[in-house]
């Protein structure tokens, strides 16, 4: 049998290196960020842009948490606590739960990745919502587990391509281990009404683990919606992921978290990197929860800009899908690409969406009232 070349005979390419790979790896595609920013903001100049592709929170973190991160510049050499003891204090008074049911990450892409590798595998089904966030199908495969993907409500005028709770049930088999759903949504910007989650999750079989993704809750003010933390005493098979990515302005940071039985988190713990949240983030994280006032300041300001930016391009004749969230997704049709590409072209980014199945539309952050009216200027030349 022909042995596999050395190493030491030369380089070899990236096939090369997936053969060898684990099956799960082998047909899995990187994440992908959407446009290179620091490479048009080299290009451009970064007070040029309108950076309107990432869902950032555009007023920043909490001075206070500003403040966290200049006061420990000093201990730059230190470890970080590798429990976050602190930041899970602060975390279980902000929410009423134990701290062992908490569970610190790099990002929340970090602990979904790391919930799908323990509770996932061979064998084993995920199932997740089309047009849903695309790290759920990145779990999935890198575990080595089968994807089960429901379909959404058909878009109609009445219908905005939201969760379709139905499907999902559907989906479910005896071998589902995991299903993942983001509310508010991730790109489609929908949700899910208090009543409708807890009608769904009563019928979820509890031996499927549920990972709801709330990145955008704090920033949710619609009269039906409401957290699934207030389900998880009646569902012990329930996960919440939260961030500090958007609303709290700490994108840089990387921190997220699951809200999760205590059992489960401590089989977690088993494989979470030691020190994943850094020194920094962990003081800015815990000072930006203390800050409520700076956290409605900036629900208050996305929810007046958000409308404001809905209408606008509701008056050009543009679809806009309903949003809770700090972005808004945007059909375009047929011309989609060259609006995206005339954008860039005048330092506007927006997030394309072929990705994600929805090559007929761009997501678009919410911005400050000066980046949405560059934006809207710069829609205006490209559309006429």
């Amino acid at each position: 049998m022909e042995q596999a070349p050395s190493l030491r005979s030369g380089p070899h390419d990236e096939a090369w290196y997936a053969a060898r790979a684990s099956r799960g790896v082998q047909g899995l595609k990187a994440y992908d960020p959407g446009h290179d920013l620091v490479a048009l903001r080299r290009q451009s100049g970064a007070a040029q842009l309108v950076e309107l592709g990432s869902n950032e929170n555009p007023y920043g973190p909490s001075p206070a948490a500003r403040a966290a991160v200049l006061d420990r510049l000093h201990e730059l050499h230190r470890y970080p606590d590798p429990l976050g003891a602190d930041l899970k204090r602060a975390l279980a008074r902000v929410h009423g739960v134990g701290e062992d049911e908490l569970l610190l990450g790099n990002g929340s892409h970090e602990l979904l990745m790391m919930v799908a590798q323990v509770f996932a595998g061979p064998g084993a089904e995920v199932v997740y919502p089309r047009y849903g966030f695309a790290v759920f199908g990145l779990a999935a495969q890198a575990a080595g587990a089968t994807a089960r993907v429901a379909e959404a409500q058909p878009r109609t005028d009445a219908m905005p391509a939201g969760h379709d709770l139905q499907a999902l049930l559907g989906a479910i088999t005896p071998a589902t281990t995991l299903l993942f759903l983001a509310n508010p949504n991730n790109p489609t910007g929908t949700w899910l009404g208090a009543d409708a989650l807890r009608a769904f999750l009563a019928r979820v079989p509890e031996h499927v683990i549920v990972v709801i993704d709330e990145a955008y809750a704090e920033l949710a003010d619609a009269p039906d919606y409401r957290s699934a933390l207030a389900l998880r005493d009646v569902h012990p098979n329930l996960v919440v992921s939260r961030t500090f990515s958007k609303a709290y302005g700490l994108a840089g940071m990387r921190v997220g978290y699951f809200v999760a039985p205590a059992g489960l988190v401590a089989v977690m713990e088993r494989i979470r990197e030691s020190f994943n949240v850094n020194l920094l983030a962990l003081a800015a994280c815990e000072a930006a929860l203390g800050d409520a006032g700076h956290l409605a300041w900036v629900r208050t300001r996305n929810r007046e800009e958000r409308t404001a930016l809905v209408g606008a391009l509701q008056a050009r004749g543009l679809r806009v899908f309903p949003s809770q969230t700090n972005f808004v997704l945007v059909e375009f049709g047929d011309r989609t690409a060259a609006v995206e590409r005339a954008l860039v072209e005048r330092g506007v980014i927006l997030r394309p969406m072929g990705g994600y199945g929805l090559a007929d539309c761009l997501r678009i952050t919410v911005g400050t009232r000066d980046e949405n009216r560059r934006l809207l200027a710069a829609l205006d030349e490209v559309l006429a």
